[in-house]
């Protein structure tokens, strides 16, 4: 069915990035549906990619029972959906990382409490 639209929309974009401290990063665990969706955090763009996975992911992820058991050897990451492997020395932008990027991560042998997300 389709239905009409009222655009063109003639009002500017509240998202854009000078409206936020620093820019907005959405990261999602694949199989992992204790976190229903995406988590979105301000990162300035000089932070190392090894803050995000040290640091970062362990305080939005950590109550996950899996959470301890990840070989970050073995993630596989996805920028979009795209496969993609960041350098962990080089910052986010170095990574090539900017507002509203989204980067997913899936842990082999890990989906889920009890294998809930396969």
């Amino acid at each position: 069915m389709t239905l009409p639209t009222l655009g063109p929309y003639e009002f500017p974009a509240k998202d854009v990035q000078a409206n936020f401290p620093a820019p907005l990063l959405y990261i999602c665990w694949d199989a992992h549906t204790m976190f229903c969706s995406p988590v979105c955090i301000p990162l300035p763009p000089e932070t190392p990619f090894t803050v995000l996975r040290d640091q970062i992911l362990p305080r939005v992820y950590g109550q996950h029972p899996d959470f301890e058991k990840i070989d970050w050897s073995q993630v596989q990451w996805f920028k979009s959906s795209q496969s993609w492997q960041p350098e962990p020395t080089a910052t986010l932008a170095g990574n090539g990382l900017g507002h509203k990027d989204l980067i997913r991560f899936r842990t082999p042998g890990l989906n889920g409490i009890n294998g809930s997300g396969s």
